[in-house]
């Protein structure tokens, strides 16, 4: 049992709540889970229950792969019954893979002290470097109620560490009142401007000259090769476009050399359960497809459609209380070598399409400076750990304060360099 006076410990209000703990995300139910996402002020589409629960029943993300669920939700009785009042996608991990905020050092430390580092505790979507909201809560002082659970969750199972990746401001709020510490890593966006882009053109006039004629040198070697581009978004996408998709994708993971995280039933799901929030983009040559991106959209909430719907697009609604428009690049793949393909089909094509579609944001994932000089530019993304031996709390805080800094630097040096014109 979770200690309640513990968790109530300075803070403001009491609440008449239960804290219950799930073995997978099938457990909770998926309306009220995500009625409480919409509530959020960063809601993406990687915390919808759809997607969490695809990761599972595919087999992608469960304890066979090192990610045990054991989402933890906080309920409120009143007459009615019980309400969702908070609720995190908590995993039990015994690797640090699929989760791009690299602790490795510090589980080798554990170890070399005779220690163990594994399992941990995990607050985020299965391979997705995504910020967003981690802490799902109807306002701050039941997201700290939230926090300080699976604080006390972890304690009790004598677990080594928390961690929660890619936070939205509301969370890392939570996480300060709770001592967490704080590290930072870089990303790279791309922003369209207070008063949209006209065009892509318009876009390229905000750039330096130099950056703006490299772009259009690497679009044109694109095209003068005979590659040109569709797009389908939502049920336009065709199971022949999705299992074209796979092949790229699988490809793609197995010329690095390693197995692909996500499965092919994974994106199967992702067809039936979710098509509204993807968008494919596929470049063919000569009539044949050879190559793929495929990116998630935000605030897609009517009918889904393609290039050829007569639906007006710019009358889409978020349900969430932020309804700015965010288009998330993931996945991409080439079964043929084309020079500069990769730069269309996964920066040039999405943007494009963002700056048609009265899309607010475009973000280009973890890592990648070369993003910049495509104008994604850098932001800090915050992620927050708890560790439960003190003199490791202590060593890992005086290595985020030395990293913090260099991270500080580098947003410096990032900053001179920046792609817009002066």
């Amino acid at each position: 049992m979770i200690d309640k006076k513990r968790l109530h410990n300075d803070m403001p209000t009491q609440l008449d709540y239960v804290i219950r703990q799930h073995t997978s995300p099938l457990e909770v139910d998926a309306e009220a889970w995500n009625d409480l996402l919409a509530l959020q002020s960063h809601p993406s589409p990687f915390l919808r229950h759809e997607y969490l629960a695809a990761m599972h029943q595919s087999g992608s993300s469960t304890a066979d792969t090192g990610w045990t669920p054991r989402f933890i939700t906080l309920w409120q009785r009143n007459e009615q019954g019980d309400e969702l009042q908070a609720a995190c996608p908590l995993y039990l991990k015994d690797h640090s893979y699929g989760e791009f905020v690299f602790d490795h050092s510090w589980a080798n430390a554990y170890q070399q002290h005779g220690l163990p580092y594994y399992p941990k505790a995990l607050i985020a979507p299965p391979f997705t470097p995504v910020p967003g909201s981690r802490l799902l809560a109807r306002d701050s002082a039941t997201r700290r109620i939230l926090l300080k659970a699976v604080i006390a969750w972890c304690e009790q199972h004598e677990l080594s560490s928390l961690h929660l990746l890619f936070c939205s401001d509301e969370d890392v709020e939570a996480c300060k009142a709770e001592a967490l510490m704080l590290r930072h890593t870089v990303q790279f966006h791309w922003t369209n401007q207070s008063v949209p882009y006209a065009d892509f053109d318009a876009f390229l006039a905000t750039m330096a000259q130099d950056k703006r004629k490299k772009i259009r040198a690497e679009r044109r070697k694109v095209a003068e090769a005979g590659v040109s581009f569709r797009w389908s978004l939502g049920a336009d996408i065709s199971d022949a476009d999705w299992n074209f998709f796979y092949r790229c994708y699988e490809r793609t993971y197995w010329e690095h050399g390693n197995a692909p995280y996500l499965s092919r039933d994974f994106f199967r799901q992702m067809q039936t359960t979710m098509p509204e929030n993807w968008l494919l983009f596929t470049a063919e040559r000569a009539g044949k497809p050879i190559a793929t991106s495929l990116v998630a959209v935000q605030a897609i909430n009517t009918p889904a459609r393609g290039q050829n719907s007569t639906i007006n697009e710019q009358s889409d609604t978020n349900s969430s209380k932020n309804s700015e428009k965010v288009a998330y690049g993931r996945y991409w793949g080439a079964l043929e070598s084309v020079d500069c393909l990769h730069f269309e089909a996964c920066y040039y094509q999405p943007i494009e399409w963002c700056i048609q579609h009265g899309y607010q944001r475009f973000e280009g994932g973890a890592q990648g400076e070369h993003k910049m000089a495509r104008a994604l530019l850098p932001i800090k993304a915050t992620s927050a750990h708890w560790l439960a031996h003190p003199a490791f709390a202590e060593a890992v805080q005086r290595f985020l304060d030395r990293e913090g800094q260099g991270i500080e630097n580098y947003m410096e040096d990032l900053g001179r360099r920046s792609p817009l014109k002066g």
